[in-house]
């Protein structure tokens, strides 16, 4: 019998959470120059490294370089210069094996209107080769926790954007990731919809999961985040801990809003 090596390698780990709590001597993810450029730099040799296990807050203006910067290192776009690693592949050189421990959700989330979530999320995990008796009971877990279950059987066509969201967040995580990069996950979210989609993010980190979020909503980022960083025109201007942003700003009693908006104009008048 010819087997597929192409198949095997796609197959997610067996033991999804086990090992990813005691993998602290590999960082998550770790860029080094990342650097990409349209009709001006919008990633500029960005050097960022976020710890396995940890929540991490990636904020900037409009524009800041974010989202390019996220897709690059979920292997959506091609930089035009630098490196990425996902607990310690190589997400350049070997795409395949990046893209099988980790999960993208963006702000716009695109799934197939008519399947039902049920039958969205047993379609995503038989992309993953996933066995049907252990991707079943997964799926229903998943949306019943981000508060769906009323709606297991209805097409997705009739969902609202925030609906979507929450299907799609559902299917990103179908295969048990160990990385997941979310763009704007609350967008469109009423606020006990967010609720769901905060608690669930809360118990993967716990799990020993890392997040990687981009957020508008600074109350998100003070609350949930172990760090925080803070790009503009493309570069990092600052990172830390709540605690350490407040410290390296000189007040201990400045607001995550008084903080990130003094270090975007800071940076605005210097370029």
């Amino acid at each position: 019998m010819v087997r597929n090596e192409k198949a095997l390698s796609l197959q997610p780990n067996p033991e999804p959470f086990g090992p990813f709590a005691i993998m602290t001597d590999v960082s998550a993810l770790e860029v080094r120059g990342l650097t990409k450029r349209f009709d001006r730099p919008a990633v500029d040799a960005l050097d960022l490294t976020v710890r396995a296990g940890e929540f991490y807050a990636l904020l900037g203006p409009n524009g800041a370089g974010k989202t390019t910067t996220l897709r690059m290192v979920a292997g959506l776009l091609r930089p035009d210069a630098g490196s990425v690693m996902i607990s310690g592949i190589d997400a350049l050189a070997d795409p395949v094996a990046a893209k099988q421990v980790m999960a993208w959700v963006s702000d716009e989330p695109m799934i197939y209107d008519k399947l039902t979530p049920l039958e969205y999320l047993e379609f995503v995990a038989g992309l993953w080769g996933i066995d049907p008796a252990v991707s079943q009971l997964s799926a229903h877990q998943l949306l019943v926790s981000l508060g769906l279950e009323p709606h297991l059987h209805e097409r997705c066509e009739g969902f609202s954007k925030g609906m979507r969201q929450k299907v799609a967040l559902a299917g990103a995580l179908v295969h048990d990731p160990r990385l997941i990069i979310l763009d704007e996950p609350l967008t469109g979210l009423d606020a006990l919809s967010a609720r769901h989609v905060k608690g669930l993010l809360g118990d993967r980190v716990r799990a020993g999961c890392t997040v990687i979020m981009t957020t508008h909503i600074l109350e998100v980022a003070e609350r949930m985040a172990d760090r925080i960083g803070v790009i503009a025109a493309g570069r990092l201007v600052a990172e830390g801990t709540l605690a350490e942003l407040r410290q390296q700003n000189g007040r201990n009693d400045t607001s995550l809003e008084d903080m990130f908006i003094a270090l975007v104009d800071a940076e605005a008048v210097a370029a």
